[in-house]
């Protein structure tokens, strides 16, 4: 089904609330936010934000390694707008509830598998790592890779061991990850990763895939959006103008693969080759959607094994609901 754009809760017309004089927004080092890439080589904010009669206004962009640090800017109010795996939503979905700064999602970005690499030859599956081994993601515990090896452990070893491979888990991001498995320093031969990382580990003849998420959860949401009810409620028409603007450049993406891998390019300075990227871009099982999915079954996983406090009834819950309408799960 398709989003209403813009939804009764949003109307577009003459603004009636004091919207912000700058809209800041969060993202990740990997290529699951390339609608952000769009937004910013083609002022999308601005454009409809100026439709709606906005002006003066200023669309700032930041970088985080990992949803802890991104999730702490939010609540500093050093960010509006945050953007990562779902289990950095899900974890600040769950520490404000019935809070005045109450934290839900505004849409998915992508759905997309990342992989699990090692240079070790030794190492076939996520049962054949020892005490020494290490493991890098960019968040311990919190982060979608963290989230997703706890679901494989417990998997593997009984939700009761669904912590096993903690220990063996450092914080990196990935870029530098991918540095210390190619050079073979840093004691890191292991990455939950992400594209394009991923692959650029791959094309090294020593490195093998050993677990893929969707292995482990079936297709999931990659890459989601999320900020405060309180700016939602404070700022109506840079929150429109972000829905349309994404939206716009979900399309882009869809229509201009190769100019959209080469924005990735030039945004994140990367030396990677074009046509990898485009082939990123591309994958069998890439999605550019604004639809969630499987977020329930990181949801129930958390409040099961005890990370989170509460459990929704619906991913709906979980998101505000100008795209209630999707086919989420």
């Amino acid at each position: 089904m398709r989003l209403s754009w813009v939804v009764a809760a949003i109307a577009i017309g003459s603004v009636t609330v004091a919207d912000a004089a700058e809209i800041r927004l969060a993202e990740q080092f990997s290529m699951g936010y390339l609608q952000f890439n769009i937004m910013k080589r083609d002022k999308l904010i601005e454009k409809y934000a100026t439709q709606r009669g906005l002006k003066d206004f200023k669309v700032s962009w930041q970088r985080f390694n990992g949803p802890a640090a991104m999730n702490e800017a939010l609540l500093s109010n050093s960010t509006d707008i945050v953007s990562g795996g779902v289990p950095g939503l899900i974890t600040l979905w769950d520490k404000t509830q019935g809070t005045s700064f109450e934290v839900k999602g505004i849409c998915a970005l992508s759905s997309q598998p990342f992989l699990l690499n090692t240079a070790n030859p030794d190492i076939k599956s996520i049962r054949d790592f020892g005490e020494r081994d290490r493991i890098a993601v960019p968040s311990i515990k919190v982060s979608v890779q963290a989230v997703l090896l706890q679901m494989a452990a417990a998997a593997a070893f009984g939700e009761e061991n669904y912590a096993k491979l903690d220990p063996l888990t450092v914080s990196m991001s990935p870029p530098d990850a991918t540095i210390a498995m190619l050079s073979g320093a840093g004691g890191v031969s292991s990455a939950f990763s992400v594209p394009p990382f991923q692959f650029q580990q791959l094309e090294q003849k020593n490195i093998h895939t050993i677990l893929s998420s969707f292995d482990v959860l079936g297709p999931h949401s990659f890459t989601v959006a999320w900020t405060s009810a309180r700016f939602r409620k404070d700022n109506p028409e840079l929150y429109a103008a972000f829905l349309d603007a994404v939206k716009e450049a979900t399309a882009t993406i869809a229509a201009d693969p190769k100019g959209t891998a080469q924005s990735w390019i030039d945004d994140s300075g990367s030396k990677l080759p074009l046509e990898m990227v485009t082939k990123v871009v591309t994958g069998a099982n890439v999605e550019w959607t604004m639809t969630p999915a499987a977020t329930m079954k990181f949801a129930r996983f958390m409040r099961r094994v005890g990370t989170t406090k509460h459990e929704p009834a619906s991913w709906k819950e979980m998101f505000f609901p100008e795209i209630g309408g999707l086919n989420g799960s």
